[in-house]
């Protein structure tokens, strides 16, 4: 059955993912899972701190072990790492028992969302613009793979969800 489809929210740091994600869980009644955060727990460590302590490549991982694992799951919403598109089998996996909606963004608002928090172990650069404009630059070919592509420059988180629900139930994954 379509309707128990996970659904999952890719796109770059500060697109909006965490936010929207929450909204939209639950006003479709959905568990909503925001990987980084599981990934914390599950380490017991701020993801700066992995990155700090033991690089990019065993976050990278322990973030795949995980996209693997909640992948089996069902009628979630899903809120990933921007950098999981790194990782084909990532979304290969989310792919399986999701539809996957990138949320996209520009630098400047990237850049204004991000600021608010020092938690960006990537942006923790006094080049912040030229950092997210290369990376946004390197991943926006992977982040446009997915089923749904939105804008929230400038639009609500409360906006966005409604933009959502009306594409999910128009695709036949939620009903009303």
């Amino acid at each position: 059955m379509r309707h128990l489809k996970n659904i999952v929210l890719i796109g770059f740091m500060g697109s909006g993912k965490t936010s929207i994600g929450r909204l939209l869980a639950a006003k479709v009644g959905r568990r909503f899972i925001d990987v980084d955060k599981e990934i914390e727990n599950e380490a017991g460590m701020t993801i700066t701190d992995m990155f700090a302590a033991h690089g990019e490549a065993y976050f990278r991982q322990k973030e795949a072990e995980y996209i693997l694992l909640v992948s089996h799951r069902r009628s979630a919403v899903i809120a990933t790492g921007g950098g999981v598109v790194l990782n084909h089998e990532n979304i290969k996996n989310l792919g399986k028992n999701g539809v996957i909606i990138s949320l996209s963004a520009s630098v400047d608002t990237i850049l204004e969302r991000t600021g608010r928090r020092s938690t960006r172990p990537l942006l923790n650069r006094p080049d912040r613009a030229d950092v997210i404009a290369k990376l946004l630059a390197d991943r926006t070919e992977l982040y446009n793979q997915a089923d749904y592509i939105i804008n929230t420059d400038g639009v609500t988180p409360q906006k966005i969800t409604e933009e959502i629900i009306v594409l999910l139930k128009q695709g036949g994954y939620i009903r009303g």
